[in-house]
């Protein structure tokens, strides 16, 4: 019986003995489960901050950033419209819109950076008057039907283009046979011109719904991809007994 009181003893020692010997093993715990709830923290953060990224901007949102804001300075007139795509396309200006070499997976025919779409030949033939400096060492592409045939089209577009003017039915045609491409297009410039009984790109009847149909067929999804901005040139028409936003201008710019 003597015996086993000190056995005893000698255990509750040994125990305390561990304790003390190892004093820092519930600390590092404690220190460790920090550590843990920080790098959870962190985590959720970042793993928050990848969701935010990754989520994509809604059509409304994305139409609204894709508009190119004029410089005022410049002005809306014609002869202006050089100058605002100098400014638009930044220093990278004189690469994308001057030069005239087509370059193999890089350049490829028959497609224009700058896409310019207006009522009429004569009024796409005088906003081209506007980028006349821009265009000496890469002729620009006229894309209407009036003197103009589908073939003579075909032919000029198998070469380098950086900016083409016309209206949306000959620009959906020629798109349509696949003879004018959208590779390099990342700007369209819509004509807000109204004519003398005060009609325009968007509310001349028969004009306003071949523009949607290219729009919806061929430029929508671009934009909402960030790969397609709009440049708005010109006055809005605000002609007395006609509106200038009719059902489809809405859907485009609502959709």
């Amino acid at each position: 019986m003597g015996s086993g009181k000190p056995e005893r003893h000698s255990k509750t020692k040994e125990k305390k003995g561990l304790s003390l010997r190892n004093p820092s093993k519930k600390i590092n715990s404690k220190k460790k489960t920090g550590i843990n709830k920080k790098t959870d923290q962190s985590k959720n953060e970042e793993n928050q901050n990848k969701s935010e990224a990754s989520t994509p901007a809604s059509a409304s949102q994305q139409l609204k950033t894709c508009f190119v804001e004029l410089s005022q300075e410049s002005g809306q007139d014609v002869m202006a419209l050089g100058s605002h795509m100098k400014a638009a396309f930044g220093p990278s200006w004189k690469q994308v819109l001057c030069e005239g070499k087509l370059v193999d997976g890089i350049i490829d025919p028959g497609s224009p950076a700058v896409l310019i779409i207006s009522t009429s030949a004569l009024r796409s033939l005088e906003l081209l008057r506007g980028v006349r400096s821009l265009t000496k060492e890469c002729h620009a592409a006229k894309l209407f039907s009036k003197h103009m045939k589908v073939e003579e089209q075909v032919a000029m577009l198998k070469n380098r283009v950086n900016f083409a003017s016309g209206t949306p039915s000959r620009i959906k045609k020629l798109i349509d046979i696949e003879a004018l491409g959208l590779s390099r297009l990342t700007m369209i410039v819509l004509d807000m011109h109204a004519d003398v009984k005060g009609y325009s790109l968007f509310t001349l009847p028969q004009v306003r719904d071949e523009l949607w149909d290219l729009y919806k067929d061929f430029f929508h999804q671009r934009l909402l991809q960030g790969h397609l901005r709009i440049c708005l040139f010109g006055p809005i028409p605000s002609a007395k007994g006609k509106e200038f936003k009719g059902k489809k201008e809405e859907s485009l710019m609502n959709k």
